[in-house]
């Protein structure tokens, strides 16, 4: 009874959406007070419904209920309970009815936070929410529903697909998907704007605290997910360029030029025509990412493999929703002003070369991810965009956006100095040249491109710290009045400072594995030796074991180094029964920033057994970075000025008089 339950209280989802989706945008019209404020009663209900239709789904994995097929198809009574819980979001229906919450969760905030917006605009913009969760609420209802019964229920499920069944896949998709959907909030207030004609300053204070929260909470699920795919997968590496993981990347920067542009219409009232488009844009990309993950037009460990029903659903979906949304900015966008006018060498000039910079490596990803697509769907011809294509046109565009983002903070408002603030940054481009040079020096020769990448992310790191050490008079006034200032600094400084020294940390990390790591290919019997990395593994034999629900066959191996044992890795082959499924798990053991990773392969018919050893220097870096710029997002939405909301005009000019009359 429970599980109708939970399917009904969806069905009243969807109606409790559609009234908020029409009634406080005829309030607005009419001039209604109370259909206005209906939009945050109604955005709060949404949320408790599907909350309490989650947590019913939720209830059918822990108790192990194979009445329902979403159940059966991906749980089993043996699997831990970690996994049951995970294993709700670990497959189609599941995963959706989580975006959905995850989407009604962020409406249910901006009802509950948003008590400074403008009534007409909270309500515009929640309405606009509520287009989107009714769209998803019926996806769910029509195509995908998590609640459908099997009679008679099997005696047991048929378990969870094993790569799924790690902690990391727990984690991974609600961050991705706050992330992702997050970006809807925006994406409201943008259509709210276009339906009033009212983007200002005050407009771009109050969307940048949600982009923020959306930004840091992408880059904590992309960072997961990379790491689960390097250690899980058992193939050594941490990015592949699939077509999924660039569809989760290209909203991330999409997003971050989102930032930036927000950050000059907030300050300098300029760029709105740009802000509004990447408001729109960005979480077109999150759709766009959803459908091709859900349509079964891509092959990929991370897709869900679906039928041509909900792909056509969803097309539909990003037809109306995209094509509605640019449509109406086409509209709109000659009756909006251009904003404030600014220099070339500026603080704004040096945002839209970074917007134009990103927004051109998002097109250049797109075009490679979706490129085979289009060929195969016209042509019937299949070709793969790989590695090459990308690592060759993405970096290319990275090289001067990377160089340039230290001299962002340290150029002025409206008309910067370009020498001064070269000028300022002399001890960054020196340590960064030294600490190439002493690279090169210490791999005795090697690339020197490769020196000179970690030499750029050092020069990003010292160019944040500059920034800072400037801005507090560091070397101008005595040391106690510099740690003052310092700590008197704005916290969305602090944010922006480790955002950037995340970027050239995780930079330092990507050159550093990419250009000299060691791979090492054998075949090992108990006894031999293999050296990586400056240590010696000894293969020691194998060992049988048994988990909750799959059986295992592990190796053993010391590792040593100069004679002298330093640690032992266990790298295993894993069989789950239910599945009859096998999975690799990689032997990891972490040295400084370094890592060995071990990979067992096939067994031989002689005794021995294939092994993979890769030695990965700073690899660490990549993850570490990735964690110092959600610290920076974290630090700037704690700064009270993106917790307020700017005054209006009116309020502004009431202020002002009244201090004139004073």
């Amino acid at each position: 009874m429970i599980i109708e339950l939970g399917h009904y209280v969806l069905v009243l989802a969807l109606a409790t959406a559609l009234i908020q989706s029409v009634l406080p945008l005829v309030g607005v019209r009419r001039g209604d007070r109370a259909l206005v404020e209906l939009a945050g009663t109604a955005a709060t209900v949404s949320f408790l419904l599907v909350a309490f239709s989650f947590a019913v789904l939720t209830f059918a994995y822990v108790t192990s209920d194979f009445s329902v097929r979403n159940v059966w198809e991906n749980s089993h009574s043996l699997k831990p309970l970690i996994y049951k819980i995970s294993g709700v979001w670990g497959n189609h229906e599941g995963s959706m009815l989580l975006w959905l919450l995850i989407l009604v969760f962020f409406s249910a905030l901006v009802a509950s936070f948003g008590r400074n917006l403008p009534e007409t605009l909270k309500a515009n913009v929640l309405a606009a929410q509520a287009w989107i969760a009714a769209a998803f609420t019926l996806f769910i209802l029509l195509t995908s529903n998590p609640f459908a019964r099997l009679v008679p229920a099997p005696g047991e499920g048929r378990d969870l697909n094993p790569v799924l069944q790690d902690i990391g896949l727990a984690i991974h998709p609600p961050l991705l998907y706050l992330g992702y959907v997050g970006f809807s909030v925006c994406f409201s207030f943008a259509i709210a704007a276009l339906i009033e004609g009212r983007i200002d300053a005050a407009w771009a204070r109050w969307v940048r605290p949600w982009a923020l929260a959306a930004w840091t909470c992408l880059t904590a699920g992309i960072a997961m997910g990379s790491y689960w795919a390097y250690y899980e997968l058992g193939w050594g590496g941490w990015w592949f360029w699939d077509p999924v993981e660039n569809a989760s990347f290209m909203p991330w920067l999409a997003g971050t030029a989102l930032l930036h542009s927000a950050l000059v219409m907030e300050k300098r009232e300029a760029l709105k025509i740009w802000t509004v488009l990447l408001a729109i844009l960005t979480f077109s990309l999150s759709l766009l990412g959803t459908f091709l993950v859900r349509s079964g037009v891509l092959t990929s460990v991370h897709a869900f493999a679906t039928d041509p029903t909900r792909g056509v659903f969803i097309l539909a979906i990003l037809v109306v929703f995209i094509g509605g949304a640019l449509s109406l900015f086409a509209f709109r966008a000659s009756h909006l002003k251009s904003g404030g006018l600014f220099a070339p060498i500026s603080r704004e000039g040096a945002l839209v070369l970074n917007n134009l910079i990103l927004t051109t490596a998002t097109a250049t990803v797109l075009t490679g991810t979706l490129y085979p697509l289009v060929l195969e769907a016209l042509t019937g011809d299949k070709i793969s965009v790989g590695a090459p294509f990308f690592n060759m046109t993405f970096g290319l565009l990275m090289l001067p956006l990377l160089f340039a983002v230290p001299f962002g903070p340290l150029l002025a408002w409206k008309r910067g100095d370009l020498a001064a603030a070269a000028q300022r940054l002399f001890v960054a481009v020196g340590a960064g040249l030294l600490f190439a040079a002493a690279v090169y020096y210490a791999r005795n020769g090697g690339p020197v491109l490769a020196a000179l990448g970690i030499g750029l992310g050092v020069y990003l790191i010292l160019g944040a710290i500059t920034d800072a050490a400037l801005r507090s008079g560091l070397g101008k006034v005595a040391a106690s009045v510099a740690w003052r200032r310092f700590l008197g600094l704005p916290r969305s400084a602090f944010g922006t400072a480790l955002a950037h020294i995340g970027l050239g940390i995780t930079l330092i990390g990507i050159v550093a594995v990419t250009a000299y790591e060691t791979e090492t290919v054998v075949e090992m019997k108990p006894g031999m030796l293999v050296d990586a990395g400056g240590y010696s593994l000894r293969f020691d034999g194998m060992r049988q074991g048994r988990g909750p629900n799959y059986t295992e066959e592990s190796g053993h191996f010391t590792v040593s180094r100069g004679g002298v044992k330093v640690t032992e890795i266990w790298s295993s082959k894993r069989l789950y029964s239910a599945r009859r499924m096998p999975t690799t798990e990689a032997g990891i053991r972490t040295f400084g920033l370094s890592q060995l990773y071990v990979s067992l392969g096939d067994e031989m018919t002689d005794g021995g057994i294939v092994v993979r050893i890769w030695w990965k220097p700073l690899i660490l870096c990549i993850w570490g970075g990735a964690l110092v710029m959600m610290a920076g997002g974290m630090v700037s939405l704690s700064d009270r000025r993106l917790r307020v909301g700017a005054p209006s005009r009116a309020v502004r000019a009431a202020r002002l008089a009244a201090g004139a009359a004073e």
